[in-house]
């Protein structure tokens, strides 16, 4: 009962907050379901204690570090038990650990990352932005794949392609939304072969500069998008289709994007019911790899 309760209160928070990657939908294993929403549920409060409301930087640190204290608990067999929130999701989150046999080291790698984000507001490289990726969105689709009941590591490399492109595109479209924050995900070696100016954001402004950035980091986020669609293709059941909605939701994302000239400030590109309709069509008309090549 104490486990139901905890796991009821994971699938209602990822409900709650919902984002590009498909959470705990009715598209995945229904056995699955629920762990997949006790790692969203323990990963969506953390990313909020580092970047929602008005805390100091601080504060920020110290509830990260108290959250994977408490992880290692969870990976350890104990949980408080307090009637909150957080320790329900610890408990459901012990008991996922548990069963699908999960390592700590993916969880180890997004609180990482989710404290880069308190001190980190800009990037030099492109390398430095994928090494961010690799802690903050790969070990999702590692730990979906696991929890589904995949171990097989040439899964891995075509996962973390996917979900890499899925947290690029979070970056582009929310890049109005991050640089209200002071934060800007587009690194420098990108921005300044365009010669780009951070001014210009300041402004609202969007010329021929920043659109040519942004079609850069799209283009290399819909390779990433490509190197990523064979995982699709070598699982079985509804993760299947539950990773074609996700693929072709982050691409129609990026469509959208660029069908706006890159112009976060004017419009968000974000999917409505009409996408919706669309992404469903594409996922029951999906070619594999294939029959796309003719083989």
């Amino acid at each position: 009962m104490v486990a139901a309760d905890a796991y009821e209160t994971c699938l209602r928070l990822a409900r709650q907050h919902y984002e590009n990657f498909p959470v705990a939908s009715r598209l995945v294993p229904a056995a699955s379901r629920r762990h997949i929403a006790a790692i969203y549920a323990f990963a969506r409060m953390a990313d909020d204690f580092a970047d929602e409301g008005d805390h100091p930087d601080d504060e920020r640190l110290a509830r990260l570090e108290e959250w994977q204290w408490r992880l290692h608990e969870a990976a350890e067999g104990r949980s408080q038990s307090d009637g909150s929130d957080a320790s329900r999701i610890f408990t459901a989150l012990m008991h996922t650990m548990r069963d699908c046999r999960l390592d700590v080291q993916p969880f180890d790698d997004l609180l990482s990352a989710f404290a880069q984000d308190v001190v980190v507001k800009r990037y030099e490289t492109w390398a430095d932005l994928l090494d961010y990726c690799r802690r903050s969105a790969n070990p999702v689709g590692r730990l979906v794949l696991r929890v589904c009941g995949y171990s097989d590591p040439a899964l891995e490399r075509p996962s973390d392609a996917i979900c890499t492109a899925l947290q690029l595109t979070n970056f582009w479209q929310d890049l109005a939304v991050d640089w209200a924050k002071g934060r800007l995900y587009v690194p420098r070696d990108v921005r300044d072969a365009a010669h780009a100016d951070e001014h210009d954001l300041d402004r609202r402004e969007w010329p021929p500069a920043w659109q040519y950035v942004m079609r850069e980091a799209a283009t290399r986020t819909r390779k990433r998008f490509e190197e990523g669609r064979p995982v699709v293709d070598m699982v079985r059941g509804r993760l299947r289709h539950e990773l074609r909605a996700t693929w072709l939701g982050g691409v129609r994302v990026l469509d959208k994007l660029e069908a706006g000239n890159y112009n976060v400030f004017e419009r968000r590109p974000s999917l409505d019911w009409r996408d919706g309709i669309l992404v469903g069509w594409r996922v029951l008309r999906w070619r594999t790899a294939a029959s796309r090549t003719g083989r």
